[in-house]
């Protein structure tokens, strides 16, 4: 895989800051592996890549570093880092926990509007079969989000999305592994759990969902032992 950052050559002026942006492009292409792990990554050559002093490179590699993605060493500099596999699992067993609760919830009193919605969205997905992984991975990604602001559960979502990041990478290389029909079969069993009202089928199916790394990580770490601590 390329090394290189696919983003414009120069940053656009959005409303969001210089560093957000860099944060984000930066954070995708780790999660996609488009910046491998242990790749060396120069903040020089991003600086100059989208046009931007340093120092708004060096404030979103701090803040990569603080999540995990990004080894800083001093004199030596800065790497992707490597997958860890602890914070990985950790990752698993919180996010399974919050989103078994939040399927229970939702299923409690189920919404018809919402339901349509995750109908649509997996309708969507279904599209993406035989597509690009990354895709998948952002409609995947809405598809949680949608469940958990549902819920009623938006904050708790942002508090896992800031500790799945190194379980994203799994997932990602997982969604180029194994066939995504699996896991939109998943996602179509979680809502019909919630549209019968049935928590306990909710509760099931979404571990069940989130279970399934525990199997496809051994399968890759054996194919790509290099991209693991």
């Amino acid at each position: 895989m390329s090394d290189r950052i696919e983003t414009p050559a120069r940053l656009r002026p959005l409303r969001t800051s210089v560093v957000d942006q860099l944060y984000t492009m930066l954070r995708t292409a780790i999660i996609d592996n488009a910046l491998c792990p242990g790749a060396r990554i120069s903040e020089a050559e991003v600086a100059l890549q989208h046009g931007v002093s340093r120092q708004p490179v060096r404030e979103a590699f701090i803040t990569l570093a603080n999540e995990g993605l990004l080894e800083i060493r001093p004199q030596r500099g800065t790497y992707v880092a490597k997958i860890s596999l602890p914070a990985v699992m950790d990752a698993r067993f919180v996010r399974e926990a919050v989103e078994a609760d939040i399927v229970r919830l939702l299923a409690q009193s189920p919404d018809p509007e919402l339901i349509t919605l995750l109908e649509r969205q997996v309708d969507r997905q279904m599209g993406l079969i035989g597509g690009s992984a990354r895709d998948f991975m952002e409609e995947d990604e809405i598809f949680h989000r949608t469940l958990a602001e549902g819920a009623g559960k938006g904050n708790a979502w942002r508090i896992v999305v800031e500790m799945k990041a190194q379980m994203d990478r799994v997932r990602f290389l997982s969604s180029m592994h194994f066939p995504v029909g699996r896991l939109i079969d998943q996602h179509r069993e979680v809502v019909a759990a919630i549209a019968e009202g049935d928590p306990d089928r909710a509760e099931r199916a979404m571990r069940r969902h989130l279970q399934g790394i525990l199997t496809d990580l051994p399968v890759i770490k054996q194919e790509q032992p290099e991209y693991f601590l």
